[in-house]
């Protein structure tokens, strides 16, 4: 991963040289909604080159083969690979077999059989509905705090809020005492140094970094009761948490404000949905690494065992070619992609819909633009590194809405 450049900052809701690439006849509204994905394709155009060129010159295939590496983009093969042929979970270059370098521990993404589906139910539990809301109150009142500059004038950077969300939310529901900021970095750190070491481009690995930024996640993450069996899962469960919610919440907050999501965004009829079209489009793990563990075939094309799968779920979800809409979204079997499927679908699904909606509702009263925006060159997922939103209008107050 190559050190943060000076990359040009990006301001306004929509930049000016942006008109130039719509199309003739194209409506104003369209003409928003496309610039805001051409802003959103720069946090992989910039921080992921040779990942999105790869990416992007195979997508048109549902599934591709180049060399031992199977790229899957079709919703259907993206399924199969996830359901029905065998996976070595703890292969290196897999969320499993990067687990497995930073710990001794079995964690969620590295366990098969009675164990995986144990540690599922006790993770399922704590995220299920009652869980959610029983976290609620922490995301919100981060929300409540980190936005009030809106409401006198000031601007306010969403990356930061959401790494405070994310650890504040992972604070409680591990139990620990942990600093919310210091949580969020020591994830970010970890995953860093270990997932980006499996994917395609220029890296140099440095497992001794990724074990010991782990190491410290660990030392955060310790339980107040003290039991520290579980620190291999608790850690994982910190990394894929905060880092997918740095890398949704501002890059759908954005693009709201550049492609004038927000009365959708204010109606609680719509919002729901939108945060749907939203996950989907961002898709905050847009690619799944995986190994086969026996000879199969998906969509045609041969794979053999120990053939790495990149299921790319950004593909899958239609992320790349379908627009958001909120009155019109995605059937949910699509949407639900970017969470993954079947028995090793994201069980964190509800939170992450939970806290993008409550981010919605609390922004949309102030209309923000985006006034400057830098992309994240060390992040592990495709990120804003900065994105500092202005509001454009003040929120009515109780007794006028």
């Amino acid at each position: 991963m190559s050190a943060p450049g000076s990359a040009p900052l990006l301001r306004a809701a929509v930049p000016a040289d942006d008109s130039e690439e719509v199309g003739i006849g194209a409506t104003p509204a369209a003409s928003a909604v496309r610039a805001a994905r051409r802003r959103d394709r720069r946090v992989y155009t910039r921080s992921h080159p040779v990942l999105f060129a790869l990416l992007a010159a195979t997508r048109r295939r549902a599934v591709t083969r180049i060399g031992t590496a199977v790229l899957v983009n079709g919703a259907e093969p993206y399924r199969h690979g996830l359901t029905r042929i065998p996976l070595d979970r703890t292969a290196a270059g897999t969320t499993g077999g990067a687990a497995r370098e930073l710990s001794t521990g079995g964690t969620l993404f590295d366990q098969e059989g009675t164990g995986h589906r144990a540690t599922r139910r006790a993770v399922a539990d704590d995220l299920g509905a009652a869980g959610v809301e029983r976290l609620r109150p922490v995301w919100r009142d981060v929300l409540d705090r980190r936005l009030a500059p809106l409401g006198a004038g000031g601007d306010v950077d969403l990356v930061p809020l959401a790494r405070e969300l994310a650890g504040a939310t992972v604070r409680a529901l591990l139990d620990t005492a942990g600093d919310p900021k210091d949580i969020a970095a020591a994830a970010a750190a970890a995953a860093a140094a270990a997932v980006r070491d499996h994917l395609p481009g220029p890296r140099r690995p440095d497992t001794a970094r990724a074990a010991a930024a782990t190491a410290r996640l660990e030392a955060l993450l310790a339980p107040v009761s003290g039991e520290t069996t579980e620190s291999a899962l608790r850690a994982m469960l910190a990394v894929a948490a905060v880092n997918t919610t740095v890398a949704a919440l501002p890059r759908a907050a954005a693009w709201c404000a550049n492609a004038g999501l927000w009365e959708q965004a204010a109606d609680d009829r719509l919002r729901p949905a939108l945060v749907g079209e939203l996950l989907r489009v961002t898709a905050p793990s847009p690619l799944l690494p995986r190994v086969a563990a026996a000879d199969a075939e998906l969509d045609g094309c041969p794979v053999r065992a120990g053939d790495r799968l990149i299921l790319v779920a950004r593909h899958a979800a239609r992320a790349h070619d379908q627009l958001p809409d909120a009155r019109h979204p995605a059937p949910p079997a699509v949407a639900q992609l970017v969470f993954g499927t079947g028995p090793h679908a994201c069980p964190g699904a509800r939170l992450a819909r939970a806290q993008l909606d409550d981010t919605l509702a609390a922004l949309a009263p102030h209309r923000p633009i985006v006034v400057r925006a830098r992309v994240d060159r060390r992040a592990a997922l495709p990120s804003w590194r900065s994105l500092t939103v202005q509001a454009t209008t003040a929120p009515r107050s109780p007794e006028n809405r």
